[in-house]
């Protein structure tokens, strides 16, 4: 025996959607905000001297793709997990984490029910789903709409948003009109609005299909020029939206997770993300960052010990790009989560389609740590 001691370097696993049907540019934005902030985190001497590695799969917006690769990251000794933007891939990765004992650190779903049980293994940095929606309700309602179509695919995610918006509107004088975009062509969309009496469209449905075609319909429709169309999921945040709908594509707003202003940490780091992607960077790379500061954080103070890293959520403490981060309990959660991240309601400008206007904003969160 040497007596000599190899020391292991940390290991964080990251579940990205880099091919289809996954939606690529949110995962490249998620990703960019990771590796960044890894970068960052070794230029500055990694975790006590070692360098911080980032495992990086491809999950393709596939359940069972990232179940699997849950396990094969945790046979691999990543100390943690991060990323996912799907919610119903990210409920599939929670549920595989909780079971394995390793920790994950959710970056970018917002589907209340990650894990089906309450558990100690999970913490969420993007905000619930019904907290989220909810202020896109009161938006709506501040706007004066009260009878809402919204054109849904079958899946948990959005069936959870319509519920959310359902319960929501009701006692306040709303109603909810379902259009189901299995029977339903684009076109056919237009004649259900004008039938239902509706003054709002919201599309709960994938991008770019049925999305565009449903945009582009409705549009070009002169029975329709008054009428909001609306994305809560935050469809137009990207550039492909822009590029594929051009002026068509403004106007419509969705809900993004960052302050009016960000920190002057966010601000470095927009400037430097804004440079790897070669285009703005969106509320998810943010997610991405953040994710690591938060992991790092962790790192630094429990080694790889999974068991110490997952009973640290509550005493975490970071101050992120869009604000300093603390976990909590929430009523109806099943996961340590960030209450809250500042929430925006914003949409692409009709003068300037590359840029934002913040149509209504709520600055959650405690105050600064510093």
């Amino acid at each position: 025996m040497s007596g000599v001691i190899t020391k292991v370097h940390p290991r964080i696993g990251a579940l990205v959607p880099l091919t289809r049907p996954g939606w690529v540019e949110a995962g490249h934005h998620l990703l960019a905000g990771l590796e960044l902030a890894v970068r960052e985190v070794n230029d500055a001497g990694g975790i006590d001297g070692s360098p911080l590695e980032l495992v990086v799969r491809d999950t393709a917006a596939d359940p069972e793709k990232a179940a699997a690769a849950v396990d094969e990251l945790a046979g691999l000794g990543v100390a943690a997990l991060a990323g996912e933007y799907h919610s119903v891939v990210a409920r599939a990765a929670a549920a595989r984490a909780d079971a394995l004992g390793l920790p994950f650190l959710c970056s970018s779903a917002v589907l209340d029910g990650l894990t089906e049980q309450p558990t100690d293994w999970v913490a969420r940095l993007p905000p619930a789903q019904s907290h989220g929606w909810r202020i896109y309700a009161d938006f709506l309602l501040g706007a004066g709409h009260r009878r809402i179509a919204v054109a849904t695919q079958p899946s948990v995610y959005w069936a959870s948003g319509t519920r959310i918006l359902g319960d929501h509107l009701a006692p306040r004088g709303g109603t909810v009109i379902e259009l189901d975009m299995t029977t339903l062509a684009p076109d056919a969309v237009c004649d259900a609005l004008v039938t239902h009496g509706a003054t709002a469209l919201l599309l709960l449905a994938g991008h770019p299909d049925p999305a565009v075609p449903i945009v582009k319909s409705v549009r070009r429709d002169p029975r329709l020029t008054d009428i909001l169309i609306g994305a809560p999921a935050g469809q137009p945040e990207f550039a492909e939206w822009a590029a594929l709908l051009s002026e068509e594509g403004t106007a419509i707003p969705f809900l993004r997770y960052l302050p009016e202003r960000l920190t002057p940490l966010g601000t470095r780091v927009a400037t430097t993300l804004r440079e790897r992607l070669a285009e703005p960077p969106s509320f998810v790379a943010f997610e991405g960052y953040d994710t690591v500061a938060v992991l790092a954080q962790l790192l630094r103070s429990h080694g790889t010990d999974r068991a110490r890293i997952a009973a640290s959520w509550p005493r975490v403490a970071v101050d992120g790009t869009r604000g300093p981060i603390r976990f909590s309990r929430t009523p109806g959660i099943g996961v340590w989560q960030w209450t809250w991240p500042p929430v925006q309601v914003v949409d692409r400008d009709p003068e300037a389609p590359d840029r934002f206007r913040i149509l209504h904003a709520v600055p959650d969160g405690p105050p600064p740590l510093s």
